[in-house]
């Protein structure tokens, strides 16, 4: 079973799916209180370091820890579309270059690397990959959306896979990795929670809102429920339909359920723990801590459960591979 140290551990989405695929968490570090807090409720047996990741001893956790895989998901705000206008940060980019310190003092085997798709579009991308492979790593280099991995949310992300004995895997081996079935935004939605809701046409709601319904209505028909996308770039009149998965979830409070009540459209926010199903880290997880804003922004910096607990899987098959293989050749050599 591949244990794991994980580097921006956020709440442990990502943890959460390694752990699905086998693997055993030795130690999480995000400099977010709130991130380490729940990600310590969730895996208690883990070790927790609250700290950016260049304010600690790296060379003594190195001797501390050995771990199969290190994991990270370095800061994505820079590279996202999802900061809008604001200008990016380079100092925030760089947390994906501050990692190499990390394997050259752990040696792990695997080396994952999640980030936003754009991070491909980085002008340090190809140095980051470059100078992992100069430590010995043969690196794949994917872009994985979870919805193929059996998600109800689509979710298209940068994956770095590497290995220090030079195996490669593609997405579709991943795939194969995981028993899929078609979910969608219907899926994602707690139907039987009572949540409450208020009519959609009401004093005070904005105007954008509304059009976006009008447009969802007027596609649809009445008496049909459907999500309204709020925030982010959208590119598709600003809703969707249930019947496919879930549009990135973010930081922000960003999808507003309606529904009717005979000829009358109701609305409500999708809740934190609609959220946590989306990113597929089902009932096992838990967000004990911090208030509504506090617990979406944790999904929406969180890596999809789905997609590790493929690449996890993945590692424990590559793994035992290579004690056969070793075995095999100590026989030969007996």
């Amino acid at each position: 079973m591949p244990s794991f140290v994980d580097l921006f551990c956020g709440a442990g989405f990502g943890a959460r799916g390694a752990v699905q695929g086998g693997g055993i968490p030795l130690l999480g570090l995000d400099a977010w209180d709130l991130a380490t807090r729940t990600y310590k409720a969730n895996f208690p047996d883990a070790a927790i370091i609250t700290e950016r990741i260049e304010n600690v001893d790296i060379s003594a956790l190195g001797r501390k820890y050995r771990p199969d895989v290190l994991l990270t998901s370095p800061e994505c705000t820079s590279h996202s579309i999802a900061r809008g206008a604001k200008p990016g940060l380079e100092s925030s980019r760089e947390t994906a270059i501050g990692i190499v310190p990390w394997v050259e003092a752990m040696k792990p085997r695997w080396v994952i690397v999640e980030n936003v798709n754009r991070m491909k579009k980085w002008d340090r991308h190809d140095e980051l990959v470059q100078t992992i492979e100069k430590l010995g790593y043969r690196v794949s280099d994917l872009v994985l959306n979870s919805a193929d991995f059996g998600s109800a949310q689509a979710r298209r992300r940068m994956f770095l896979i590497c290995d220090r004995l030079q195996t490669t895997v593609t997405g579709e081996q991943l795939k194969g990795m995981v028993k899929r079935s078609a979910k969608t935004a219907h899926d994602v939605i707690d139907w039987k929670a009572g949540y409450r809701t208020t009519p959609l046409y009401r004093a005070g709601r904005a105007q954008a809102t509304l059009d976006r319904a009008q447009r969802a209505i007027a596609a649809l028909g009445r008496r049909v429920p459907f999500i309204i996308v709020y925030y982010g770039s959208d590119y598709a009149g600003g809703w969707q339909t249930l019947d496919v998965p879930l549009r990135t979830v973010t930081t922000v409070d960003r999808f507003a359920l309606v529904t009717w009540r005979g000829d009358v459209p109701y609305m409500r926010m999708l809740q934190p723990a609609e959220l946590v199903t989306a990113m597929s880290a089902h009932q096992k997880h838990q967000l004990p801590f911090g208030n509504r804003r506090d617990k979406v922004k944790l999904c929406g910096n969180g890596v999809c459960s789905d997609v590790m607990t493929a690449i996890f899987k993945w590692i424990g098959k590559s793994q035992k591979q290579s004690v056969k293989d070793i075995r095999a050749v100590n026989a030969a050599l007996a």
